[in-house]
């Protein structure tokens, strides 16, 4: 994955639907092209996350797992 982080945001520990609330609510706060990296714990992120991305027009660089961490990849639109 090619790409500079611009925030990291943990949500680990919160179920679904936190992560995506807290995700909007960072990406609210960045600039346009900034990538955002989630970090949960909770598997459902892991399908949810992209298609919440893909409907508000965000673009999903990439999800990688790390033991019990998943950490997906986001670039505001």
């Amino acid at each position: 994955m090619e790409f500079e982080i611009d925030k990291t945001l943990d949500a680990r520990g919160l179920s679904c639907p936190m992560p995506s609330v807290k995700t909007a609510l960072a990406l609210e706060q960045m600039g346009v092209g900034e990538v955002l990296e989630v970090l949960t714990d909770d598997p459902v992120s892991k399908r949810d996350l992209p298609v919440w991305a893909e409907s508000t027009g965000n673009k999903l660089l990439g999800i990688k797992e790390e033991e019990k961490t998943i950490k997906i990849y986001l670039r505001k639109a």
